[in-house]
Formats: structure tokens, C-alpha cells, sequence
């Protein structure tokens, strides 16, 4: 493994590496609390909407908004002067050459060994944990790999989605990367237990078999995006409720209540394929399916 520079005890000039709204709350926070931010780095704008036109990551609408640099080349940290840099859900790895020249901590989504890579909140909430939290930790070579300087935990809750999820992990984060660089960065400690990696999400794997336990598919539902059909289209599935029910065929409607392979869950909010968001109520009141009729078939 490479020998990296340390990170200052203390740092009071940063460089700011993120992208999703997720790190917006962070950058918000470190201005707010007198640090200065010489740079921020985020990726390039990207085409968004129908229009198709150029719109600016979250992360760099909050830099210029704040009256920050802002820049998509992550060479251009070379030329700051920053004692350390803040990496929040950048999106891409940090070459050594630079990490050799602006040590940098970054703020995980996770307790970290479990959770490493892309999409930990959602991996989370898959995997039925109870928990999950954030961790400020060394940027190393590898991924995810680095030295733990703070932690903080929160429950997973039965109704919380990906999105709550992130938005408070976030808010936590953000109030954690304040705490410990006023406190100044001292010795971490090496992430111990087991390892785990966050893939990021296949769409293909958003999509619902109906064959599986209630609860699995609730928490499917609630990473985002999942999805099913109905009369050969696509139907997006917003929210669901796990419920108990009578045997059926898995797919299988009673009004709003989905048979699965254990369970049932009852349809709050769907979505039919070229149309908006909508009660399960009105989409069931306006397909009428029939009796015996079934999602996914």
C-alpha cells in the first residue's frame, strides 16, 4: 500500500470534492463554521429533463451559490495551497499523486467496514440492517479502506426510505465533519469487522418478484425506483405496506393487497407507466382488475 501524507491535526483551508445533494448539507455546514473552502471540485454538468439542457450538479449550484470556486478538474486542487481536502459522495477515486500531495478525509455513508463502495444506504436498507451511520475517515489508495476518524450511528427505521435515509445521514454528517476538524484530526483508528461492499444498484434488480417474503419487497420499495408490470406495462411502485392476507397465487391483486411468496403487501402509491404519481386508490378504481388478475404476470 502507498504511503500517503497524513492529514493535518488541525485544517483550516480545504478543498470540498462532492457531487449529489447528499454533500451539499457538509459543504454548507463547513462554511458556515469560518472554515475556508479555496475550491470546490464536482462533476461536470450533466444533460437533465426533458429539454435535455446543461444543469450543474447540486454540489456546484451550492458553491456558486455560496460565492465559492468551482471546478470539474480534480487537478486543479494541485493549485490551491489546501491543507487537506473533504471528499462527500464525489463520485470518482482519488489518484495518489494527488492524495501524496492533499491528504483528504472523506464521509461514509456506512459503519464502515460493512458497506464499502457505492450505494450503502441502499445496500443497507436491502439487507434489513437495523442500523447504519456515518464515518469520517483517511482517503486511502483503496476503496473505502481508510483509517476511522469519527463515528456516528443512527436506527433504521420501518418506514424510513433511501431518501429520508440519506437526508439524515447527511445532516449527521455534516454536524460530525465540523466536530472533529474544530477538534483538529488525531491518530484514526483501522476499521475492524466485517467487510462488506455497497454495488451500486442494477436496475434490473428494482425490479419486483412477487415470489419473495413481504418484507423484502418493502424494502425494495423503499430504496426507490422499484417496479412491476400490469397488462404489459410498466407500473412504478412508490410506496407499499406489509399486511397479512390469505394465500394467493404471488402477484396476485385483491383490490390494493399484492400476494408475495410470504405475506402480502398492501398498494399506497404507484405510478402507471407515462402518467404521474397516484394513490393506489385511484389506480385501482380506475383499471377495475379483474378477479385473479396479478402483477408481474
Amino acid at each position: 500500500m502507498t504511503e500517503l501524507a497524513r492529514p493535518p491535526s488541525s485544517a483550516q483551508r480545504l478543498v470540498f470534492l462532492g457531487t449529489p445533494e447528499a454533500a451539499v448539507a457538509p459543504l454548507r455546514a463547513l462554511v458556515a463554521a469560518g472554515f475556508e473552502i479555496a475550491l470546490v471540485v464536482s462533476r461536470p454538468d450533466r444533460r437533465r429533463g426533458r429539454g435535455g439542457a446543461l444543469s450543474p450538479s447540486p454540489v456546484k449550484a451550492a458553491a456558486i451559490e455560496l460565492g465559492l470556486p468551482v471546478t470539474d478538474e480534480l487537478d486543479d486542487v494541485l493549485a490551491t495551497g489546501a491543507d487537506l481536502g473533504v471528499v462527500v459522495a464525489y463520485g470518482r477515486i482519488i489518484p495518489t499523486r494527488i492524495l501524496e500531495l492533499v491528504p483528504m478525509v472523506n464521509l461514509h455513508f456506512s459503519l464502515l467496514p460493512r458497506w464499502r463502495g457505492a450505494a450503502p444506504v441502499e445496500r443497507a436498507l436491502l439487507a434489513g440492517d437495523t442500523e447504519t451511520g456515518v464515518c469520517v475517515m483517511d482517503v486511502d489508495v483503496e476503496l473505502d479502506t481508510g483509517a476511522v476518524h469519527a463515528v456516528a450511528r443512527t436506527p433504521i427505521g420501518a418506514d424510513d426510505t433511501a431518501a429520508s435515509l440519506l437526508a439524515r445521514l447527511s445532516t449527521m454528517g455534516a454536524g460530525l465533519l465540523v466536530d472533529i476538524l474544530r477538534a483538529g484530526l488525531d491518530r484514526p483508528t483501522p476499521q475492524e469487522g466485517e467487510i462488506t461492499y455497497a454495488a451500486k444498484i442494477d436496475p434490473a434488480e428494482l425490479h419486483i418478484d412477487w415470489s419473495v417474503p413481504a418484507s423484502a419487497i418493502d424494502r425494495l420499495v423503499r430504496v426507490g425506483g422499484a417496479f412491476t408490470t400490469f397488462r404489459d406495462a410498466r407500473l412504478k411502485i412508490h410506496a407499499v405496506s406489509p399486511v397479512e392476507h390469505g394465500s394467493a397465487p404471488a402477484g396476485t391483486l385483491d383490490g390494493r393487497v399484492v400476494a408475495c411468496g410470504t405475506g402480502a403487501v398492501e398498494l399506497l402509491e404507484v405510478q402507471p407507466e407515462g402518467r404521474a404519481r397516484q394513490s393506489a386508490r385511484d389506480w385501482v378504481n380506475g383499471t377495475r382488475p379483474t378477479p385473479g388478475e396479478q402483477l408481474g404476470a
